[in-house]
């Protein structure tokens, strides 16, 4: 089977597990749980998912399990794009081509279907049929990447650069938190519902580290060469806010030749895992040369 049909059938079931989820731990009756679904529900490439699912499949671990990891990770992360569209924070109008959730919801309701989707993640965590002892690791992981040490000290970091420069070493430390834990939870994740070992573990989350500056590189990329109906979300917004961005510090070109580098290196990390491992050596690939 070829990546794209692979990827299909991950994406399949990682949207078959979300909308369990939105039936099981957001009831349509309440508009709070509305807006998350209207939110969850906007499409995107699941990548996080899809490194759940991949990693899970590869090692032969519990798929059922999985499937819940893959929704509650994705459920975390939906959660922060509503957040991050907020007026406070980027106050973008448009998401994956639709209304922003506070723009469709009001910013109250977007709030709360927010704060409504981190709860239902991590109950979907707590309810996995698997070893008590992998709801209990994957629930840590979720956790550290998207708490203070993770995911929301990279936004902390986004906020602090909006008025400051940010230099080489501090953008990396920027995205390896707001792009990199929760695709690192990915693989964490996928390790957990397989019960992997930890020299497994590692050698995947050093791929996932590279991935997720690899597709924050390319984000900038397609930032100023991408139109706003080919991304279906504002282009250009970066260069109008006067932020730093691997553009502004590396030009066009050196951008590319930046993501490039990390691609190999999540290349290298997977060195020894064999054939097994051609689904993410093909994925990174994808992600490098993408258009959207």
């Amino acid at each position: 089977m070829c990546i794209r049909d692979r990827y299909q059938s991950y994406l399949a079931q990682a949207m078959s597990a979300l909308e369990h989820a939105c039936a099981r731990f957001l009831p349509e009756e309440s508009e709070v749980c509305r807006a998350a679904r209207y939110s969850l529900r906007g499409g995107g490439k699941r990548i996080r998912a899809v490194l759940v699912l991949s990693v899970c499949d590869m090692l032969g671990g519990n798929m059922q399990a999985a499937e819940q990891f893959a929704a509650a990770v994705e459920m975390l992360h939906c959660y922060s794009l509503i957040h991050d569209d907020l007026p406070c924070m980027d106050n973008d109008d448009y998401r994956r081509g639709r209304l922003s959730c506070h723009k469709q919801y009001g910013e109250a309701t977007a709030l709360l279907a927010a704060d409504a989707l981190v709860t239902a993640a991590f109950e979907a965590v707590a309810n996995a049929p698997t070893h008590p002892q992998s709801r209990v690791q994957a629930a840590a992981h979720l956790a550290k990447a998207a708490g203070a040490r993770g995911m929301l000290y990279g936004q902390e970091l986004d906020k602090h650069y909006e008025t400051v420069h940010a230099s080489e070493s501090e953008l990396l430390e920027l995205h390896a938190h707001k792009t990199g834990a929760l695709i690192i939870a990915g693989v964490d994740l996928g390790c957990d519902a397989a019960q992997a070992d930890d020299a497994l573990c590692t050698a995947l989350q050093h791929y996932a580290a590279e991935l997720g500056l690899v597709f924050q590189i390319v984000d900038d990329i397609l930032d100023v060469t991408a139109t706003t109906e080919e991304l279906g979300k504002p282009v250009g917004s970066d260069a109008e806010n006067d932020k730093t961005t691997f553009i502004t510090l590396y030009g066009l070109e050196g951008a590319r030749s930046l993501a490039k580098q990390h691609n190999d290196a999540a290349l290298a990390a997977l060195a020894d895992l064999g054939p097994e491992a051609d689904f993410l050596r093909e994925m990174a690939v994808e992600l490098l040369t993408r258009s959207k």
